[in-house]
């Protein structure tokens, strides 16, 4: 391919050619927003790159979701670096005020910024491994000259000079159990839960329609299908989650810098006081017990109290966590408690901040003593719900810096991010809510599902998923 990205990528076999890192290229794991967003960095830097997409699309995470509508407008959603790319090639930017579905944001954006760098970009390639070329995690001399080695699930293998892994965690939702661990029986009823955000308006309707769903965590993924629930006549909807209250999840209202995020959380807290949802607080899903076509779900909170609910459907909005396995064999420096980087976890705790006060960081906090290898966008946050795809660009661009050399322009990391409503929370609230969170899949951009928005604009929001 030639234009605006230069010249194509070129495997290599190992066993025919000996590879130099300075004449590889860059490869990104994920083309989803943060990983189209590196590509297009990457492309402007003039640096060589391929970017590997499990899924049959660009976007394909994204895909899942496409029914729904997002809470920030367009001019929130474009990277920068793939506006200018896209625009240089007579694309015309969406309106800025519009609040695009899933599905518009993969036809109006991700799909052409994909097709701009051609072959680049390689659909149904699913990587099952990294590591360095002859190096195991334990041999240190020379390690740092040796090319990364990244092994693909059809046994194929290709070498690369680095990697920004852009995966994200939305193949590994987190469990239903309340300890960390699956509930027992989660297992046995595994076909009669749903993992955040099914298209409970549209192909998901008949399944869902007349049925006792339960919905659990506090999240907006979890809000968002409250919502839809709502509409559904006849569908008796309940709401559990582990906090004492759901302040946190009804947010700030008319307060809200954006309009359809404050909406979802007021919308939320009617049917509640209305009693369309009932409300179970203090719920800690300990096990589920499978009775023919439906599940009692039993909860046991830390002093031994149980409580239950007999339903035909769950959907769990617990959130994600990382999947790190595919880097088993490289050196990385987790925080054990979030399964980010050791530097960027005090900068994005729940306990401490939320999605509108974390600050700018990039490519030294996201570094791991892995030369070379970065993890981006919600991945880079392990189970922190803060994760916004402004952040994410931002990560792109700093660490595309990094590995063009620029460190001037990757430590001048700028972040300019709303603390308003749903985003805000004292440290108090944080820590008390915190068992509730649902990490986001999108990077805190989901909102009410199609059918809800009204006069061009959705009803709807969310800040951290």
């Amino acid at each position: 391919m030639s234009g605006c990205c230069g010249p194509t990528a070129v495997e290599l076999e190992p066993s025919r050619q000996a590879a130099q890192p300075g004449d590889l290229p860059v490869v990104v794991i994920g083309a989803g927003p943060i990983g189209l967003a590196a590509a297009a960095h990457l492309a402007e830097r003039g640096l060589d790159f391929a970017v590997l997409e499990a899924g049959e699309q660009a976007g394909a995470s994204v895909a899942q979701w496409g029914h729904v509508r997002v809470f920030s407008p367009w001019k929130y959603n474009i990277d920068a670096a793939a506006r200018r790319l896209l625009e240089a090639d007579g694309w015309s930017s969406p309106d800025p005020e519009w609040l695009p579905t899933g599905a518009e944001l993969i036809g109006d954006y991700l799909a052409p910024l994909a097709k701009l760098f051609g072959d680049r970009v390689r659909t149904g390639t699913k990587v099952s491994a990294i590591s360095r070329l002859g190096y195991d995690r334990v041999r240190t001399a020379g390690r740092d000259a040796a090319p990364f080695l990244i092994r693909l699930a059809d046994g194929s293998e290709l070498h690369a000079r680095a990697i920004i892994d852009a995966s994200g965690t939305y193949t590994t939702p987190n469990v239903l159990g309340a300890s960390g661990l699956p509930a027992h029986g989660e297992a046995d009823a595994a076909e009669l839960v749903d993992h955040a955000l099914p298209d409970l308006l549209g192909a998901d309707r008949d399944r869902y329609s007349g049925k006792h769903v339960l919905v659990v965590g506090a999240g907006h993924s979890a809000a968002t299908t409250l919502l839809a629930l709502a509409q559904l006549e006849d569908t008796p909807i309940t709401w559990a989650i582990r906090a004492g209250n759901a302040s946190r999840a009804y947010g700030g209202g008319e307060a809200d810098a954006l309009p359809a995020r404050g909406a979802l959380g007021t919308r939320l807290h009617a049917h509640v006081e209305s009693g369309r949802i009932r409300l179970v607080t203090g719920f800690f899903t300990h096990a589920i017990e499978r009775d023919g076509e439906q599940v009692r779900v039993i909860s046991r909170d830390p002093s031994g109290h149980e409580q239950s609910v007999t339903v035909d459907q769950i959907v769990s909005a617990t959130g994600y966590r990382p999947d790190h396995s595919i880097a088993g064999e490289l050196r990385l420096d987790l925080d054990p408690i979030l399964g980010s980087t050791r530097a960027l976890a005090p900068l994005i705790d729940p306990n401490a901040h939320s999605c509108g006060t974390v600050p700018a960081h990039g490519a030294e906090e996201l570094a791991h003593p892995e030369d070379g290898y970065y993890a981006v966008g919600v991945k880079s946050y392990g189970r922190a719900p803060t994760f916004l795809l402004a952040t994410g660009y931002e990560q792109a661009r700093s660490v595309v810096a990094a590995l063009a050399g620029d460190w001037e322009a990757a430590r001048d990391v700028q972040l300019d991010l709303p603390e308003t409503g749903v985003c805000s929370s004292s440290l108090a609230e944080a820590q008390e809510q915190r068992v509730g969170l649902a990490t986001g899949i999108s990077g805190g951009l989901l909102g009410t599902p199609l059918p809800l928005a009204t006069a061009g604009a959705a009803q709807g929001g969310g800040c951290c998923g």
